[in-house]
């Protein structure tokens, strides 16, 4: 348990944490699953492709038994699809440096605003072997209030790319794995 009484339970089998990823994704999206991009369908085809990539794993936060939260991620190689769908040139080095990247961060509205995503996300990063860490947010969401969180975090905006067709253009985010400081959300 942590001291905010947020268990956090790791997993590398996705058969094991499977039912509880989609019940707590179809929350989190319950207001877009109508649209193609985020329909619960959707959302499980991309997460067994993710569970089968190198180093994939997930950390789930439980309040009294209940999942509230979660954040997966996997290794990426220095050719993976990851960089090559960036739309502009990226800092040198970058996709030659060890990095995982951070697939989905998803985290149920009771329990938002008191830094138990950053708990989550720490907590699956505290361990990774690799240099540095990336995501892709939707700029968008949240009146911008979610990239803002993970510019508080330390990550800073690299490119952007769009990884489907049907989907919203991302914005690529990149930190080292252990930034000097930081801000709760």
């Amino acid at each position: 348990m942590t001291p905010d009484g947020i268990a956090l339970r790791h997993s590398t089998v996705i058969d094991d944490v499977w039912s509880t990823m989609i019940e707590v994704y179809a929350d989190v999206r319950a207001d877009q699953l109508h649209l193609p991009h985020y329909s619960v369908e959707r959302f499980g085809e991309q997460l067994a492709r993710h569970a089968s990539d190198p180093g994939w794993e997930v950390v789930i936060g439980y309040d009294a038994g209940e999942p509230v939260g979660f954040a997966y991620a996997n290794s990426l190689t220095s050719d993976d699809r990851w960089w090559r769908r960036m739309t502009t040139p990226l800092p040198d080095d970058c996709t030659d440096t060890p990095t995982v990247a951070v697939k989905e961060i998803m985290l149920r509205k009771p329990w938002r605003g008191q830094g138990i995503a950053l708990l989550i996300h720490d907590e699956l990063l505290r361990d990774r072997p690799e240099a540095q860490v990336s995501l892709l947010v939707n700029a968008l969401n949240g009146d911008g209030k979610v990239k803002a969180l993970y510019e508080s975090w330390g990550y800073e905006p690299i490119s952007t790319q769009q990884p489907s067709v049907d989907g919203p253009v991302l914005t690529a985010m990149l930190r080292r794995t252990r930034p000097a400081s930081r801000s709760a959300g």
